[in-house]
């Protein structure tokens, strides 16, 4: 199934992470945990957000919706990964392949805009202290969650739209563990110069404009933090946007490393790895940096705990 002639191909066949049957045993293992860990993190973040008051507020919104495309965004992936390892069904059809792209740019794309709301969300909150609640109206929060999904939803159509004439005629197996940009471009017999710069141009946009919103809130940020007297006063501030800080070097370091160079340079172990982290691991650890690092969401879920274990006692 490997060589066609023909210019279009009905399937693709999935590489996978090995060949070998003993260790994509122990990588099931592993990445089962991992999206159910990733599931009853991110599902856990959002009901807790949803049944405590306290917790609503713009931060936490979009705390929400980020656990809401941290899941989404895993669920894209993991199952197909997890199908292939256990069994020996690596096909994906040519619709299923590129649906699963579109979706899993769509997800990415959204959080890159998502992450930059929120850092201008601390910004506002940490150097507009006074003017935060009329600023950060919910009206505004709707706004920004509204666009992030707009420019999402844009950038991942596009992408698709330019990958979709593409002609496949020497082979049909893709050398990576689910449908991604440049592992099909490489597999392409195309032209693939002209794609390639339009999805360069649009990631990188999207990337540069989401850094360059997330670099100056957090300089007017730092900036504000070191004029504070006391010891106290700057440790709770910082507090504040650590999480958000460390979750966006994360995401974005490993996004960059990955798709922000030409398509000849992509290497099947290293660029896997990488995939491996930010499609499964980071959905994953995203809701352990914001709770394990924030009072506010450990309370919450204590205060709701007990609120269930009164409820079912008085029953």
């Amino acid at each position: 199934m490997g060589n066609r002639n023909n210019t279009t191909v009905p399937d693709f066949i999935l590489w996978g992470l090995t060949d070998s049957e003993e260790m994509q045993l122990v990588l099931f293992m592993v990445f089962i945990l991992i999206y159910l860990i990733t599931v009853l993190g991110n599902a856990g973040m959002i009901l807790i957000i949803h049944l405590d008051l306290q917790l609503h507020t713009p931060m936490y919104f979009f705390l929400s919706q980020l656990s809401f495309l941290d899941l989404c965004y895993s669920t894209v992936i993991t199952p197909k990964t997890l199908e292939t390892l256990l069994t020996s069904n690596k096909c994906i059809s040519f619709t299923g392949c590129f649906t699963q792209m579109y979706f899993f740019a769509f997800f990415g794309a959204t959080e890159f805009f998502l992450l930059s709301s929120m850092a201008y969300d601390r910004y506002i909150a940490i150097c507009n202290p006074l003017h935060y609640p009329v600023v950060m109206s919910p009206r505004l929060c709707r706004a920004f969650i509204a666009g992030s999904y707009v420019i999402g939803f844009t950038d991942s159509l596009v992408n698709v739209l330019c990958m979709k004439g593409l002609h496949f005629c020497k082979s049909n197996v893709i050398h990576h563990f689910f449908c991604d940009i440049t592992p099909i471009l490489v597999l392409s017999c195309s032209d693939t110069r002209d794609i390639e710069i339009m999805i360069f141009t649009l990631t990188g946009s999207t990337v540069m404009v989401s850094l360059i919103t997330i670099s100056v809130s957090y300089v007017s940020i730092l900036s504000t933090i070191l004029k504070i007297n006391s010891t106290s006063g700057k440790h709770k501030a910082f507090s504040t946007c650590a999480s958000h800080l460390l979750g966006v070097t994360i995401f974005c370091g490993t996004i960059i490393f990955t798709y922000l160079k030409p398509s000849k340079s992509y290497s099947l172990g290293r660029d896997q790895v990488a995939s491996v982290f930010y499609t499964m691991v980071i959905p994953m650890l995203n809701p352990l940096i914001y709770s394990l690092r924030n009072k506010e969401v450990k309370n919450a879920f204590i205060r709701v705990m007990l609120k269930r274990e009164h409820s079912r006692q008085l029953k």
